[in-house]
């Protein structure tokens, strides 16, 4: 992780380093997962890490949930976009069988859990797909950010702390 943080203050040390907790944190599979540990790694308070690396992390889920759907249809019949997004449905779709069962609170623990391939984006792109209620997976995937948020604030800073 020192790695990442000695590129990121290389190449973009000239912004405040809450600014460098959001973008991180609005990186696909990155996402607050390692918006989190950067803030503590910039020795950020814990509230600053928090709200930060969840203000990165909620910014791309209304463009996620309201136009991914239409971006794909328009690079669907593309020879070089056609065969990515067919893997990006395919691998949100394969991991949404809990979220179809019990939408909301599947959903939510779904982006809460921090595991691989779970977080924000692919719970956006599932909801998108499995044509869930906006409402209804904005507010699941809030509360998942925050099960997030918690999971990885006490890794990082509390009872796991390094």
């Amino acid at each position: 992780m020192t790695v990442v943080v000695d590129w990121v203050q290389a190449h973009l040390g000239f912004l405040p380093p809450q600014i460098l907790v959001v973008i991180v944190s609005m990186l696909p599979v990155i996402e607050l997962r390692g918006g989190i540990p950067l803030a503590r790694l910039l020795m950020l308070p814990l509230w600053q890490a928090i709200v930060f690396s969840a203000i990165g992390n909620i910014l791309p889920i209304p463009f996620i949930l309201l136009f991914v759907e239409k971006v794909f249809d328009w690079l669907r019949p593309t020879k070089l976009f056609g065969p990515l997004v067919e893997k990006l449905e395919k691998r949100a779709l394969s991991k949404s069988d809990g979220i179809k069962k019990a939408e909301f609170w599947g959903l939510a623990l779904f982006v809460g859990i921090p595991l691989p391939g779970t977080g924000g984006w692919t719970g956006s792109l599932a909801a998108s797909l499995l044509k869930i209620d906006i409402k209804k997976a904005s507010l699941a995937i809030l509360l998942g950010i925050a099960i997030a948020s918690t999971i990885i604030s006490l890794i990082s800073y509390g009872v796991f702390a390094m």
